[in-house]
């Protein structure tokens, strides 16, 4: 069986020598330069299963090497070695492509884990990976966010995801994870809006038994039960200051105390977030710190809205339906071409998830498995009964419902100005400033 082979990169020779020695012992072959030029020259001979490169050369910079790896051998998997303290170079090696990064002195335990994680990644090359069933659509943005995927499952990035409530991110995070070489451990999602204020320091990094009152046992954290996986946090921007500081210290150390603890626990964890508020506006705001930000935001990953991908409703209704249908011993329905008409052309505040809602409620009163426009109850969902006054029994989320709001009164005031901003913004009483915040917060061109 052909032994698996690592290009080093570094012009210390006790830093060379060390890696080839841990990487012997875990019997992998090596190859070692001194320089960028050195290394180009062996990328060229040889065929390699990933680079550990250092970030200062003598004739250049280990991110020139990262560019160069990228275009010329895009399968092989490359390691940044910086400096302590060097958390800006660490973060920019992973924005050039970077698959993860070690700090000097090395850890031998955290570099054995880097490399296998890495060789995992690599072992997976050439695979045909299916396109997954939960996450359909045939159109532009949904092509190119499968793409995005795949990339960033090859990483050991942070991303944060933005995208509107319901729209798919903690799905898009989960296969970010799968197919990357975590894949095989734990995924833990956790909702930050959802735990109370003082629970979280517990939530996040565990107890130990009698550290406080109803502290009746050890309890694991999460950031424990993610070890070695990812650990998702959804509605990110909801963490109140105190925790953002405690979190941004586990970010950067990779390592946590438990509540009554007196030592740290080291963690390998990677860290996904998503909200579907405008993160940089928090951090305008000062609700949001903005150290913790860019540490979270190292890549961004936009999940699109289901009114940006209208051609992918009838595939994703037609699933839905086929779904709903599992198990009843009942053929699937179908929408008739009225109401397929009728969902197209529908905003759909609350995107796929209230698709999927509106589908099921529909399935149930439809006849003969076919679905009409009267059985989508679309007037339902406007934002009004019928003597004009907003009804709270059709309101699910306050916030997506005002937000709908919003957006039909600066779109008629949009088109009213014949798409003149300034004209627009006026008429509503804005700034253009303002204007122009809520156009962007909306994704409204």
């Amino acid at each position: 069986m052909t032994r698996q082979r690592a290009l080093i990169v570094d012009d210390e020779p006790d830093i060379r020598e060390l890696l080839e020695i841990t990487l012997g012992r875990m019997k992998i072959d090596t190859r070692s330069a001194r320089n960028v030029k050195e290394a180009r020259e062996w990328l060229a001979k040889e065929p390699f299963d990933l680079c550990l490169t250092d970030m200062r050369l003598p004739d250049g910079t280990g991110l020139e090497l990262v560019q160069h790896i990228l275009q010329r051998h895009p399968q092989v998997p490359v390691a940044m070695i910086t400096a302590y303290g060097s958390l800006d170079t660490a973060i920019n090696a992973l924005k050039a492509g970077a698959f993860d990064f070690l700090t000097k002195p090395v850890d031998l335990t955290r570099l054995r884990e880097l490399v296998a994680a890495a060789l995992r990644l690599r072992s997976a090359d050439g695979e045909e990976l299916p396109v997954d069933s939960r996450l359909l659509g045939e159109s532009p943005p949904m092509k190119t966010l499968r793409k995005q995927i795949l990339k960033l499952a090859r990483s050991q990035a942070p991303v944060y995801i933005s995208g509107e409530s319901g729209s798919g991110k903690e799905l898009v995070a989960r296969l970010i994870h799968e197919q990357g070489s975590r894949g095989e451990q734990p995924f833990v999602p956790v909702n930050c809006g959802a735990i109370p204020t003082e629970l979280m320091e517990s939530e996040f990094f565990g107890h130990k038994k009698g550290s406080f009152t109803g502290a009746i046992e050890d309890k694991q954290g999460l950031f424990q039960a993610a070890n070695g996986g990812t650990l998702f946090l959804d509605e990110v921007a909801d963490l109140p200051l105190p925790m953002q500081v405690k979190l941004l210290r586990a970010i950067q150390e990779k390592a946590v105390r438990t509540v009554g603890g007196q030592q740290e626990v080291i963690v390998d964890v990677r860290i996904l977030c998503a909200t579907h508020k405008d993160l940089a506006a928090e951090v305008a705001a000062e609700r949001f710190r903005q150290d913790l930000y860019y540490r979270l935001n190292v890549i961004e990953l936009r999940v699109p809205a289901l009114r940006e991908r209208r051609e992918d409703i009838a595939l994703l209704a037609d699933s839905m339906l086929k779904r709903l249908a599992e198990g009843t011993g009942i053929s699937a329905a179908k929408l008739d071409e009225e109401a397929l008409e009728k969902l197209k052309s529908y905003r759909f505040p609350g995107n796929v998830r209230e698709l999927e809602n509106m589908l099921e409620r529909a399935y149930t009163l439809c006849e003969d498995d076919r679905i009409s426009a009267s059985d989508l109850r679309l007037a339902d969902c406007s934002p009004t009964n019928e003597s004009g006054e907003t009804s709270l029994a059709q309101v699910d989320n306050l916030e997506d419902h005002l937000e709908a709001i919003e957006r039909k009164l600066i779109m008629q005031a949009l088109e009213e100005t014949r798409w003149n901003r300034t004209a627009a913004a006026q008429r509503l009483g804005l700034s253009f400033r303002s204007m122009r915040y809520r156009l962007k917060k909306l994704g409204i061109d």
